[in-house]
């Protein structure tokens, strides 16, 4: 077989040794044929089934599994935050919540002059955790 093309780029010429880039377009149409009549397929299609498969269960356990399992923790905190709970923000702040408004939660980031608080309004689902408890305000510390 051979191919009277000639090449694409201007100026090149038709017998040039210059390399891969410079490989006219009849031998990548003659490579390209010649290698779509020597493939075959190989192993059966149980092997394919199998494989599939095995990518298949390799991603749910990688990566959808441990996804939900952290969407399920998320909710379970938000749904468990009351009142006087002290809470860590995405951002980084820490504060008390103060009061609870549907989706709204509004936290008491610090004391303000005199006798007003600084509160802030966030969205529940800002709320990365809970802060842990000290030792020393623990009621099991108090009872030994």
């Amino acid at each position: 077989m051979n191919f009277a093309v000639k090449p694409l780029r201007y100026g090149a010429k038709e017998n040039s040794s210059a390399g891969i880039g410079s490989l006219g377009l009849s031998a990548v149409i003659a490579f390209l044929l010649s290698a779509e009549t020597t493939t075959s397929t190989s192993g059966s299609p149980w092997f394919s089934l199998i494989f599939f498969g095995a990518i298949f269960a390799a991603m749910y356990f990688l990566l959808l599994r441990p996804q939900r399992r952290r969407v399920k923790e998320s909710q379970n905190l938000q749904s468990s935050i009351a009142v006087d709970d002290e809470v860590i923000l995405n951002s980084g702040i820490y504060g008390f919540v103060t009061a609870i408004e549907g989706d709204i939660l509004w936290i008491d980031v610090a004391d303000g002059h005199d006798k007003e608080r600084i509160e802030i309004r966030v969205a529940r689902a800002s709320v990365a955790r809970k802060a842990p408890v000290a030792a020393s305000d623990s009621p099991e510390s108090d009872a030994k």
